[in-house]
């Protein structure tokens, strides 16, 4: 797995290249968590993550929690297959997820 970062401030984007798996999410752990100090606003790009497993999703749900006690963190550009992968652990309820651009919303009209 790629860790692409790019700081602007007190906002840090990171966009994860490949497989977060349960050994590159020790690595993405740690180079996160160093990473973190004065960050407000945390961007997880997805665009080229390819697959998560558990321990990536636990890396996730921690980095929301710290994030959620010193500013804010979201996730963009979710793939499909990463996106079925966080809706069926139900962590697409628990992580701030950017809406997808495309996806329709359901009007129900009287």
């Amino acid at each position: 797995m790629e860790i692409k970062k790019i700081s602007d401030g007190s906002k840090l984007t990171v966009a994860l290249v490949g497989r977060l798996d349960a050994v590159t999410a020790i690595q993405f752990d740690k180079d996160l968590s160093k990473s973190l100090d004065g960050v407000k606003d945390l961007v997880i790009d997805l665009a080229e993550l390819d697959y998560i497993a558990s321990a990536g999703l636990r890396i996730l749900l921690k980095m929301q929690k710290r994030m959620n006690n010193q500013g804010n963190m979201y996730i963009k550009n979710v793939k499909r297959e990463v996106r079925e992968v966080l809706d069926m652990t139900g962590f697409s309820r628990l992580l701030s997820m950017e809406e997808e651009p495309n996806k329709k919303k359901l009007v129900i009209g009287f």
